[in-house]
């Protein structure tokens, strides 16, 4: 089943299936029209999801978060349990003092990120399913009010789980972890234009060698590993997903040049651009 709430004003649009066939996402196949984060719980049996092509095993008892520009699709997905919420409905990076997710369970440096669930953290979940579907049901001036406030709850707790679960936020302290998470978040903010380091680090008001030994210190890749990453996972994504040529691409990515892209994507994925789009 899969019910969906629209806010007639913003265009805000949640959605929530149960034993529902058709959990997918598009990411840039769909051009962009409809974009939804997602959180996707699996309470059976091990399955696979396919991410951006490549295949996953996802334990049972987890739940995976997703972001609106991945592609994905999951092997039994009506045994799963999926929430999707676009930017007009609930933005992440506009209300992150409230949930403080974007740059760890979304955007973050681990990706995917599978979140094992113990019993009672899967019983709160399925709580919280429960009260979502009663919400969907109840048509009514605060709807989307009570809708919002289901989601932040489940955004809140998931973060809250995967921090509890992630060796670093025990480990290394609050603050170097959300300096690295707050590093994340302007990545996905700032890939497609700015590649250097020093970029960032005046962003955060810190040296490019004090950032670099921050994410040293936590057993991360150096911050220009990450930038680098990232932009080679979005050329990724256009190479896949879209007839882009290899010029639009570097537009898109922000190199000043196709030849300097090109020489960048080899370097990265040890094949030509135009080698990759044949084999696609």
């Amino acid at each position: 089943m899969k019910w969906q709430f629209t806010d007639r004003v913003s265009h805000g649009k949640f959605i929530m299936c149960i034993d529902e066939p058709n959990i997918r996402g598009e990411g840039l196949l769909n051009g962009k029209k409809e974009m939804f984060n997602t959180f996707v719980l699996n309470p059976g049996n091990e399955q696979t999801v396919t991410i951006d092509n490549i295949p996953y095993k996802m334990p049972g008892g987890a739940v995976v978060p997703l972001v609106a520009n991945q592609t994905f699709s999951f092997e039994e997905p009506e045994s799963l349990v999926a929430w999707q919420f676009n930017r007009d409905f609930y933005c992440i990076a506009d209300h992150d003092a409230e949930v403080g997710c974007v740059g760890f369970i979304f955007y973050g440096i681990q990706h995917p990120l599978f979140i094992q669930l113990t019993a009672r953290e899967m019983e709160t979940m399925l709580q919280i399913r429960d009260q979502c579907a009663e919400d969907m049901r109840v048509e009514d001036e605060i709807q989307g009010e009570m809708l919002r406030t289901t989601l932040k709850r489940l955004i809140i707790f998931i973060t809250r789980v995967a921090k509890q679960q992630t060796d670093r936020y025990c480990g290394q302290g609050t603050e170097r972890m959300e300096m690295i998470r707050r590093f994340n978040l302007l990545l996905e903010i700032h890939f497609r234009t700015r590649h250097e380091v020093q970029f960032y680090a005046q962003t955060m008001n810190k040296s490019p060698k004090t950032l670099t030994n921050l994410f040293s210190l936590c057993n991360y890749p150096s911050p220009s590993e990450l930038i680098r990453r990232r932009i080679i996972l979005e050329a990724k994504r256009y190479l896949y997903f879209t007839d882009k040529s290899a010029k639009e691409v570097a537009d898109a990515l922000g190199f000043t040049s196709t030849a300097h892209f090109s020489k960048f994507f080899k370097a990265g994925t040890g094949m030509n651009f135009s080698e990759c789009k044949t084999l696609a």
